[in-house]
């Protein structure tokens, strides 16, 4: 089993309702175990600005996959639960993007582990630091 940390955000629609059924769907996922979750914060959007505020949180989880296959399983939820990817950094129904893995890393063309934005990202720290603090700290250093 490896420990992972995800970041959810969703701002259209009911967005506190769209990240608990993430959670929940990922939680329902065999070899794959939900451990601790932040608060849900409400931020202006990053990037793409002219759009509704997110909800973000953020999760351990405990799997027992390859962070190939958690990023298969992240894009099979996000689709399931209807994302449309049409803008970059655009209004989303969900987003969950796999932040840390371990203290691995993982530098491909569709996935880089730790996540290449996150110790820019207030809406990723915060949470972050509210459930595993000491991989906040990793992130900001980015001695990895």
């Amino acid at each position: 089993m490896a420990t992972a940390w995800l970041a959810l955000g969703a701002n259209i629609g009911n967005s506190r309702a769209q990240l608990e059924e993430a959670v929940t769907r990922l939680d329902q996922t065999p070899g794959l175990r939900v451990t601790r979750r932040s608060s849900i914060l409400v931020t202006a959007p990053w990037g793409k600005t002219d759009q509704n505020d997110f909800h973000n949180m953020v999760l351990e989880v405990e799997t027992e996959s390859s962070p190939e296959e958690l990023l298969v399983i992240c894009l099979g939820i996000e689709a399931a639960m209807g994302r449309q990817r049409l803008e970059h950094w655009g209004p989303r129904l969900i987003d969950i993007d796999i932040i840390a893995y371990g203290r691995e890393r993982v530098d491909r063309p569709n996935l880089k582990i730790p996540h290449p934005y996150a110790h820019e990202r207030a809406f990723v720290l915060d949470p972050l630091r509210e459930i595993a603090p000491e991989i906040a700290d990793w992130l900001i250093s980015r001695r990895f």
